[in-house]
């Protein structure tokens, strides 16, 4: 009976324990969303940030996971650079040797942001070929990359938005 009695004792105090933590858990998560939301306003307005690809979507094919492969787009009003792999289709003649994924460089035209639930990103690109790039964030920073080419297939890319010295420390 005595052992029964501590161990009800000790299980209630292990669910409270729980319950307690899991509340101070959500409130930081909501602090933390607060926070990035500002410093999201900021990085999309000033146009200079930059984009870690988590995954890509092929226009034929599956799926590919990305994670951990260090695959980014960054961003600023005088220059978008695209270290991204490429899965899918060439329309022109590509040697093995020179394929690079899609991986461009160059000053971007038309560059626009505009903010209607949540953000949407816009920019040509000319590097040797025609990089139409369509951004969607969502307030959370995470977003969905859309490079159009004339020479490839349509690909997505789903990552997140972060700043850039983050990525250069």
């Amino acid at each position: 009976m005595k052992t029964q009695g501590i161990f009800l004792a000790v299980l209630v105090c292990f669910l409270f324990g729980n319950v307690s933590a899991q509340e101070k858990q959500i409130k930081s998560n909501t602090n933390k969303a607060t926070i990035s939301a500002d410093r999201l306003d900021n990085l999309l307005d000033s146009k200079t940030f930059e984009f870690i690809a988590t995954r890509a979507f092929p226009l034929s094919g599956t799926p590919k996971n990305l994670a951990g492969d260090s695959y980014t787009v960054t961003f600023s009003p005088e220059m978008i650079v695209s270290n991204l792999p490429f899965y899918g289709k060439a329309y022109s003649a590509v040697g093995m040797t020179e394929d690079t994924g899609m991986s461009f460089k160059g000053k971007p035209e038309n560059f626009t942001v505009t903010k209607k639930d949540g953000y949407r990103l816009y920019s040509t690109v000319h590097d040797g070929d025609t990089y139409r790039i369509t951004l969607s964030v969502s307030d959370s920073g995470y977003g969905r990359l859309t490079i159009n080419s004339n020479d490839r297939e349509t690909i997505s890319y789903q990552g997140e938005i972060v700043e850039v010295s983050i990525i250069a420390k």
